[in-house]
């Protein structure tokens, strides 16, 4: 699949994480306006190499620590709504036409902006970014409680209040080791009093037992990364697979699994592309959607992830359609919503791309 058609493709994400996907140029711009000198360099393209090579540690608590100097200029109403504007711009370009994004507003509050006040800040700047971009984008946002902080609740209680202005779910990310989903239950079971959606991170840094706290405890109905799932799954030496109780009722289940290969392999949850797992679960049934977790950070977009997966495992239109419809059917977004993306938009865009191959 060459790459101008890579370009072309619908895609849908459902892994990015608004902190994590900034322009350089626009932490530059911010740093100088709000006065933060942290910065370890003011020249645009350096800092997006400093990005990336300081996330590639194999770790996901040194990964964590590059938000710092995002999230440090992220702390005003103007600050916010332009990176969620350039966010929706960016996405929009790279031919994502739904997205949800994630972020925690806990982590903007530094310069006294109330839980909602950045909430509505960071949704005014995705229909900003909706509307420069002529409607091509639908953006949806997923509010994030930190695992190493209490809040979970709190954050839980601002997503249900603002279920009908933008917000379609909550999640909770942050470092898992020693911090495991079922410390936030009463978050989960708030939002499942108000039949509210979540996702869950879980079996990046952890293993399958992080899964099963994630679905059998608190309810997850989707997992972010999720990759280590595979510690149920035992592959034989003639390729086939015995799946375990955990790993089949996953899969049975049809719980996404929102894969990132560049991150994974940064954060040390897979080895290198050709031997991530995602090909295993593919063929094995599971639910799996490709996402880009920090476009910044891993330096990525949706065609370079695309991409990645083309050169690893040779797929084409055929799989990544699989994929994005995968995306779409498991988003937190109203049925019918859903069944217009994937009929009019994601259906006739992969049929146009094959019409376009067939005929070269």
């Amino acid at each position: 699949m060459h790459l101008s058609d890579i370009l072309r493709a619908p895609k849908a994400v459902l892994h990015d994480h608004l902190d994590g996907g900034l322009r350089p140029a626009t932490i530059i711009e911010l740093a100088r306006e709000c006065g933060y000198r942290g910065l370890p360099t003011e020249e645009p393209e350096a800092l997006g190499v400093w990005f990336r090579d300081a996330a590639d540690s194999g770790s996901l608590e040194r990964y964590l620590e590059t938000f710092a100097h995002t999230c440090a200029v992220m702390q005003t109403r103007e600050a916010l709504e332009r990176v969620a504007a350039e966010c929706a711009e960016d996405l929009a370009a790279d031919g994502v036409v739904y997205a949800e994004v994630r972020y925690a507003p806990e982590q903007h509050q530094e310069r006294g902006l109330t839980l909602d006040e950045v909430v509505d800040a960071v949704n005014a700047g995705f229909r900003e970014g909706e509307r420069r971009t002529g409607g091509r984008i639908t953006v949806r946002a997923l509010l994030t409680g930190m695992r190493h902080t209490d809040r979970s609740l709190e954050i839980a209680e601002l997503t249900v209040a603002h279920r009908e202005r933008g917000v379609a779910g909550f999640d909770i990310a942050g470092g898992e080791i020693g911090n495991p989903p079922a410390r936030h239950l009463p978050a989960f079971q708030h939002l499942k009093r108000h039949s509210c959606h979540f996702t869950i991170h879980a079996g990046e840094a952890v293993g399958a037992e992080s899964i099963h706290e994630a679905v059998q405890i608190c309810g997850a109905e989707r997992i972010g990364h999720g990759v280590r799932i595979t510690d149920d799954i035992t592959v034989h030496d003639d390729g086939s697979a015995t799946l375990g109780h955990l790993a089949a009722y996953v899969r049975d289940n049809r719980i996404a699994l929102e894969v990132c290969p560049t991150s994974n392999l940064q954060t040390g949850a897979a080895k290198d592309y050709a031997t991530h797992p995602i090909d295993l679960l593919r063929r094995l049934g599971f639910r799996i959607t490709l996402n880009t977790d920090n476009r910044l950070v891993s330096g990525t977009t949706m065609s370079r992830e695309f991409q990645h997966m083309a050169e690893a495992f040779g797929y084409g239109p055929e799989v990544f359609e699989e994929f994005t419809v995968a995306a779409v059917e498991s988003a937190f977004l109203p049925l019918p919503e859903r069944r217009r993306l994937i009929d009019e938009v994601i259906r006739p865009g992969y049929a146009a791309l094959r019409e376009a191959a067939s005929s070269k």
